[in-house]
């Protein structure tokens, strides 16, 4: 038996919504419409280097149908799909789900509760796209609710957050995670492993700074390149700036990386996969993610190894 109560040798996220919830639960993801300022003109056009939501979001998810619409759709999948999960979470997932007034806010996040089934949000946002306002109300909301927020911030070093065009520092991501962790709301963050310019040596650096901030969940996802972006123009360019990890390589490099990793944190992901027709760079084929997750939870057992095994 591990730390956090079972005997996986990761902190799961299934495991994670099982103690919060008693019962498996479903994350439903919801294009709810919303923009982004990095890409209509207040910071930036055109989005970061690698940002392309299209191979991300489900088919269901049209920002031309109601939230409501979008869940009940989504519901019905699952439901077909994963007959144990009775509850649901709208995970508000494309774009910056706080880049909005408050009072858009409120009516957006208030028609997912419209559904009995729907038991939280978790909401996907930019550090930068969030306030003291906001934050309170949200905080009220869990209160009743579930909720979750979400960061993007992709590296902890400012050179690599500049280079792919993400118009705000390691500074602002510590500063939104700090002020949504005192209100009591659970954060999540997302890390890019694999961004042009970082070491190997750089990115297990980081462990050390993912660790101090006050987070509950973590998601790591391999560098891909879709088409579309800058990013892929850039690799076009200039193919040798770019390293990538083969699949064995990728997992045996986040065990290393899950070693030093605080035993309470959650790991939500560690990989990626997107549909091959948005990919312009080196793939790892149709491998999908429950053979991902099969062969690191294998690797974890022929290393003998656990999260936090080396974390002081």
């Amino acid at each position: 038996m591990y730390p956090w109560g079972d005997e996986r040798r990761y902190n799961s996220y299934s495991g994670y919504f099982r103690r919060t919830f008693g019962s498996r639960i479903q994350k439903l993801s919801v294009n709810a419409g919303f923009s982004c300022p990095n890409r209509d003109g207040t910071l930036s056009y055109g989005g970061c280097t690698f940002c392309s939501n299209e191979a991300f979001t489900p088919s269901y998810c049209r920002p031309g149908k109601s939230v409501r619409q979008q869940l009940q759709e989504g519901i019905e999948f699952h439901r077909n799909r994963y007959r144990q999960a009775d509850r649901y979470l709208a995970y508000f997932q494309s774009f910056s789900n706080t880049y909005a007034p408050l009072d858009r806010l409120k009516t957006v996040f208030a028609e997912a509760f419209e559904l009995p089934e729907v038991a939280g949000i978790i909401v996907g946002t930019r550090p930068d796209c969030i306030d003291g306002r906001k934050l309170d109300y949200l905080a009220e909301l869990a209160q009743r609710y579930y909720v979750t927020i979400e960061y993007g911030i992709e590296s902890c070093y400012d050179k690599t957050l500049q280079e792919i065009n993400r118009r705000h520092d390691f500074d602002c991501a510590l500063r939104a995670v700090e002020a949504t962790a005192a209100r009591g709301i659970p954060v999540g963050a997302h890390f890019i492993l694999g961004l042009p310019g970082e070491t190997r040596a750089m990115m297990q650096d980081q462990v050390g700074r993912i660790n101090a901030l006050p987070l509950t969940t973590v998601k790591f996802h391999q560098l891909q390149i879709f088409k579309g972006t800058r990013m892929a123009e850039m690799y076009r360019e200039h193919p040798a700036d770019f390293q990538f990890f083969g699949v064995d390589e990728y997992i045996d490099f986040v065990i290393d990386l899950l070693e030093r990793i605080r035993p309470d944190l959650v790991l939500e992901r560690f990989a990626s996969e997107a549909p091959p027709r948005y990919q312009a760079g080196p793939t790892w084929g149709l491998i999908r993610n429950e053979q991902l997750w099969s062969r690191f939870e294998c690797r974890l057992r022929e290393r003998d190894t656990f999260q936090g095994a080396l974390f002081r």
